[in-house]
């Protein structure tokens, strides 16, 4: 499952956030919902973001969209 997550981050980082959007939003395990809420806070869409981040107990980030990118793709390495 970890593909996923990271083949949604790495299309993500070439700038195809519909393609990576398709990816993460079939899937609804707790790394799923954290990248679909990043997906959404980079959008600038904070309402879904919070949505998101909320279905995992989180909060949205207050770090950068860069560190924020950083955690989520060291935790699909893992």
């Amino acid at each position: 499952m970890a593909t996923k997550h990271l083949h949604s981050l790495n299309l993500l980082s070439q700038g195809d956030w519909d393609a990576a959007h398709q990816v993460i939003k079939e899937m609804n395990d707790e790394l799923a919902c954290l990248i679909h809420g990043y997906l959404h806070r980079e959008e600038g869409d904070i309402s879904n973001a919070n949505y998101w981040y909320s279905r995992v107990s989180q909060a949205v980030p207050d770090n950068s969209l860069e560190e924020e990118f950083e955690r989520l793709y060291l935790l699909s390495k893992n």
